[in-house]
């Protein structure tokens, strides 16, 4: 008697093979090493628009207006206020970074799955190394990283520019060839992808409308978007079977 076939409607296995040439891994930090319903970002946000509020003496709406026109342009709404307004980057960083980071809990399975990784393992973030500590150290994965890559290591100039990966791959002797970028925006892996990393969007289950502006989810089935996975674990636990570690 033959197998049973795969049902027509049945999505195909997502094929992990490429991820065997992997020796460097690098993964945003916000709602992408945390899952997004964490809300851990949205205390985050908050803070940015009270800081874009005080700084240039507008009333809530208008500082949030401006706050996600400048989030949208210039890839962060510090590098907007830095161009348009002159603004101290070490003074807003360590204002909007001022929160409480208990809602994030240790995650095992992640910090088992990063372990068994092969090679080196990277945090490469818009915010500050200080934020990114915090919360790897509260997910249980900060001894598992080789370094942090943060907003001032960037010169201030965000993802998505290809002079921030550029400056990154060089920093730490990456061949994006023999790399893969994990994270929770799609025009952030349009550089990754157009320079041979492997690329995942990683964009749980029930949270997408919840948790993005309309244009922060364009492009999610572009083809710079190779994988999408719901769980960072257990998509790692996936790429481990699929590499034979």
């Amino acid at each position: 008697m033959s197998a049973p076939s795969t049902p027509p409607d049945a999505a195909p296995a997502a094929d992990l093979s490429a991820f065997r040439g992997v020796e460097s891994w690098v993964f945003d930090l916000d709602n992408t090493l945390y899952p997004a319903h964490t809300n851990l970002f949205a205390q985050v946000d908050v803070r940015i628009r009270d800081y874009v509020r005080r700084l240039l003496d507008l009333d809530a709406e208008a500082a949030h207006r401006l706050q996600k026109d400048y989030y949208r342009r210039y890839g962060t709404t510090l590098r907007g206020l830095m161009i348009e307004h002159g603004a101290s980057p070490d003074d807003f960083l360590e204002f909007v970074h001022d929160i409480d980071h208990s809602a994030v809990a240790p995650d095992p399975r992640l910090a088992a799955a990063l372990a068994r990784l092969p090679g080196q393992r990277f945090i490469m973030t818009n915010g500050s190394r200080a934020h990114a500590e915090r919360v790897s150290a509260r997910l249980g994965i900060g001894e598992h990283f080789s370094d942090i890559f943060d907003i001032v290591a960037a010169g201030h100039e965000p993802k998505p520019a290809l002079a921030t990966y550029e400056r990154f791959w060089l920093a730490h002797g990456i061949v994006p060839a023999a790399a893969a970028m994990f994270e929770d925006l799609p025009r952030n892996l349009e550089v990754p992808h157009a320079h041979g990393m492997r690329t995942v969007l990683i964009v749980p289950q029930g949270t997408r409308e919840v948790f993005r502006e309309s244009w922060e989810l364009e492009g999610r089935e572009a083809p710079h978007v190779e994988h999408v996975a719901e769980d960072l674990g257990a998509f790692l636990d996936e790429v481990l079977a699929a590499i034979g570690r």
